[in-house]
């Protein structure tokens, strides 16, 4: 029979009573609920100072020999921390990378989940990552705009540990905007772009840009700077395509090229990029000297047969301080510490510079 939640709250309590202390997953077992159920009865109790957790075990708090049979470690040791991500390839590769070398550096355990960009399988995943005991979520939603739409943001607030996002955001006014976010400022980098081409001499700048999370991003910086810097606005830019449509870009680019003085393009991503030289070299636009071209990521730009100048996010280092800040809030939650602020941090991508714009292959220059 199903317990009623007060029932449920004097079930735990005798329990750890009984044995002193308890996994908060053998606890969630042995009562017939979910972890996450657990979790938040857990919380209640300790609020009202009934019991104690600690780092994943519930311990009666009257008895020293109870707490001392459950040491505290040193430290993150021990905790486990999930992360759902869309996918493991291109830039989240490294993002997962630099969250996983921070969590272990720090005695943790990173367990990934994947989504597959199916927002319904975000809370899937969380859940189940729960379940298993993670005590915090580094996440990257499945946003296809990379903000939350029609209440896709409502699991993460109800969700009973603390969450950071990764590449994503939610605009001011949304719920979500109170979360902890790590990103890259791609709006930054794409402004980073424009204004090499403007130094380069260039006056008529493209762009063709992948539909998804970071389109609007790129597009508010490739715009703000065409403006600051007086560049001639080109109809129809940013024209945001659908994965696959190489055909319409490449007609696009060579219309641009031949009909409205278009001599430099900034394309994301840069598998696209590396897509497109060909199809515009076959239809007679040469790179860099009848069109310079900067990709955006820099995954596998300077592979292209005419190695790509391009922006490249910092994706490890958003990894890493993602689960650096997400352990700093499991620490504040352990320790009973007050909470420092929530943080919304941006990080600079640079612009590497190659061969398709006209430079010398090898040579970097820095956003600043």
């Amino acid at each position: 029979m199903r317990l009623h939640v007060d029932q449920r709250h004097e079930r735990v309590l005798e329990l750890v009573r009984e044995r002193g202390s308890l996994r908060v997953a053998e606890l969630a077992s042995e009562l017939g609920v979910s972890a996450v159920t657990l979790r938040r009865d857990v919380e209640t109790l300790a609020a009202q100072g009934r019991v104690q957790r600690l780092h994943g075990a519930v311990v009666w708090p009257t008895e020293q020999a109870t707490a001392e049979a459950v040491p505290k470690p040193p430290a993150a040791e021990g905790v486990v921390i999930g992360m759902i991500v869309p996918t493991t390839t291109l830039i989240f590769a490294d993002i997962v990378r630099g969250a996983r070398e921070a969590v272990e550096a720090q005695g943790g355990r990173l367990v990934l989940g994947m989504s597959g960009y199916v927002d319904t399988e975000d809370p899937v995943q969380a859940e189940h990552l729960l379940a298993g005991g993670a005590e915090g979520l580094l996440i990257a939603p499945s946003w296809f705009g990379g903000v939350p739409a029609d209440g896709q943001e409502k699991w993460l607030l109800e969700c009973s540990v603390p969450a950071v996002l990764i590449e994503r955001s939610a605009p001011a006014g949304n719920p979500a905007a109170v979360l902890d976010r790590v990103r890259t400022d791609r709006s930054h980098g794409a402004a980073e772009a424009v204004g090499h081409f403007a130094q380069l001499g260039h006056r008529a700048v493209a762009a063709v840009l992948q539909e998804g999370p970071h389109a609007a991003q790129i597009t508010a910086g490739y715009l703000a700077a065409v403006e600051a810097l007086g560049l001639t606005p080109v109809p129809g830019s940013p024209a945001i395509r659908g994965h696959g449509e190489y055909d319409e870009m490449a007609d696009y680019l060579v219309d641009a090229v031949e009909n409205r003085g278009v001599t430099a393009v900034l394309v994301h991503s840069d598998e696209d990029a590396v897509v497109l030289v060909p199809r515009l070299q076959a239809r007679g636009i040469a790179i860099p000297s009848d069109l310079a071209l900067i990709a955006y990521d820099d995954e596998v730009a300077g592979l292209s047969d005419v190695p790509l100048t391009a922006v490249a996010p910092p994706t490890r280092a958003v990894g890493e301080l993602a689960a650096k800040l997400l352990l700093q809030r499991l620490a504040e939650r352990s320790s009973g510490r007050t909470p420092t602020p929530r943080q919304h941090l941006d990080l600079l991508p640079e612009l590497r510079v190659r061969a398709s714009c006209g430079a010398n292959e090898g040579t970097k220059r820095a956003s600043k």
